[in-house]
């Protein structure tokens, strides 16, 4: 716990008890070992050597890779790998990466949103940083800027890594919030903000941090005030064991103090390769009744957790190229989470990371893969919606034709409905609609920005906030 935070007594007990395991992950941590064949004997073959001659060939250039994203994977990521080309795709460098670097240093301008350092309060809850790595790297990964440690430029000019949440600066933030919208009947003064009652932990992945740390964080928020708590994480497909009874025993220990705080898992898998068990012959195993049998260890994580009805669980995940843009496996990713009691929260359109040109495909071809992806499904299952990330607020994509509107020149070629879900402040364009006349090679906003038809949301006429009251830090 920091020097400068002082624990109360309840959460003084809570953080006694929680017990710290040593976790065996066996990551490899760049491509040095590879090119130096100091990889376990089994692990060589993840990269061919036409792969590392090529790779070799950029680094140190300004099209090194790691440079653009450092490369990690776990022992047990990568025997998922052995059996699936989607999740070598997604754990493994490759030069197409740094053909193109165009894109954003802090994607959605987000830092014009963080009033301390670690934290973005741009919706009615916040999001944090709590680390810069995970244990394994996607190679799309939205949060590339943090896990690369590169230097953002902020609204006022000046230019520094990305910092990390403290505990102390965090949680005063939140209570001199909170004591606002409350002496102002409800509503922030200059934000117009409800109170700040969500926070979800992110990074980087929460789930690397040992056990006290997370339960620090987790208490240190419910005594903050804090009503609901999220822990974003990929861990339960990096290293499902990282869920053991330990981490558990914690949980269950944290929900006895704070039973009024809700939990929600946010886990992030964005194929079923990455859960369900395939045999020799590369194809999914399946027990008499037919249904699919997951990988012992992720069932477990899975499990436990779910087994812990105050517990939520839900997935969320990006369509990235050569990855999941197959209905077929959305299909399935989505029947199995339901199946196991975990829901379906959004699929994403690719952010504008830099380089997003060799991840991102088409956003009406997203939306075409989710929708067919959604046939066949049921009511509960196909919950999950298309979100695109803009400076506005979390976009939906919410419908393409192939039809002309009679009457709207420019919707010759059909359209696509982009529709606000989530707007900074107090909300005022929740709800908002953009029309845009199709095409079909825009992978971002800037390839509409010549065919807008109708524009209430405001998503091509827009200014960045410069007021910081606007973030409801005064």
């Amino acid at each position: 716990m920091p020097q400068d935070y002082a624990p109360t007594e309840p959460e003084q007990r809570f953080l006694d008890r929680v017990e710290d395991s040593r976790y065996e992950r066996e990551i490899i941590n760049g491509l040095s070992p590879f090119f130096g064949d100091k990889v376990p004997e089994d692990m060589k073959g993840l990269y061919s050597q036409q792969e590392l001659v090529q790779l070799g060939g950029l680094k140190g250039g300004d099209r090194d890779v790691e440079k653009r994203m450092p490369v990690k994977i776990t022992r047990h990521f990568f025997e998922l790998a052995k059996k699936s080309k989607p999740i070598q795709r997604l754990v493994k460098a490759s030069p197409d990466e740094t053909v193109d670097l165009a894109g954003s240093e802090d994607p959605g301008n987000q830092m014009d949103y963080s009033p301390v350092e670690g934290l973005l309060h741009k919706y009615e809850m916040g999001l944090m940083y709590v680390v810069s790595t995970c244990s394994a790297h996607c190679r799309f990964c939205y949060r590339e800027e943090l896990i690369a440690r590169k230097e953002i430029a902020r609204q006022d000019g000046t230019v520094a890594k990305k910092g990390l949440a403290k505990i102390p600066e965090i949680t005063a933030y939140i209570r001199s919030f909170n004591a606002k919208v409350a002496a102002n009947g409800g509503r922030h003064p200059d934000s117009g903000r409800e109170k700040l009652r969500e926070i979800l932990l992110s990074g980087g992945d929460p789930m690397v941090l040992n056990n006290s740390k997370l339960a620090a964080w987790l208490a240190a928020l419910a005594e903050a005030g804090i009503e609901s708590i999220r822990i974003g994480t990929k861990e339960m497909a990096f290293y499902p064991k990282r869920f053991n009874e330990t981490f558990l025993a914690m949980l269950d220990a944290f929900h006895e103090t704070y039973p009024q705080v809700g939990l929600h898992m946010m886990v992030h898998f964005e194929h079923p390769d990455e859960f369900l068990l395939k045999g020799d012959d590369g194809e999914y195993v399946r027990g008499d009744n037919g249904i699919c049998e997951w990988v012992p260890d992720t069932e477990a994580a899975m499990r436990g957790l779910l087994a812990r009805g105050w517990i939520t669980v839900e997935n969320q995940t990006p369509i990235i190229r050569d990855i999941n843009d197959d209905p077929d496996a959305l299909r399935l990713m989505q029947r199995e989470m339901k199946r196991v009691g975990a829901d379906n929260h959004y699929f994403f359109c690719g952010r504008d990371i830099v380089a997003y040109k060799a991840f991102n495909i088409p956003i009406e071809k997203a939306w075409h893969i989710l929708n067919e992806s959604q046939k066949g499904l049921s009511g509960v299952e196909n919950h999950a919606r298309l979100s695109i990330t803009h400076y506005r607020g979390k976009t939906e994509v919410a419908a393409v034709t192939n039809e002309p509107i009679p009457g709207l020149a420019g919707s010759e070629n059909g359209v696509v409905i982009f529709k606000i879900l989530r707007n900074a402040g107090s909300a005022p364009r929740r709800g908002k609609v953009c029309i845009v006349g199709r095409n079909p090679d825009a992978v971002w906003f800037d390839g509409y920005e010549d065919r807008v038809l109708f524009d209430e949301a405001g998503l091509f006429d827009y200014a960045r906030v410069t007021n910081p009251s606007l973030t409801g830090t005064t």
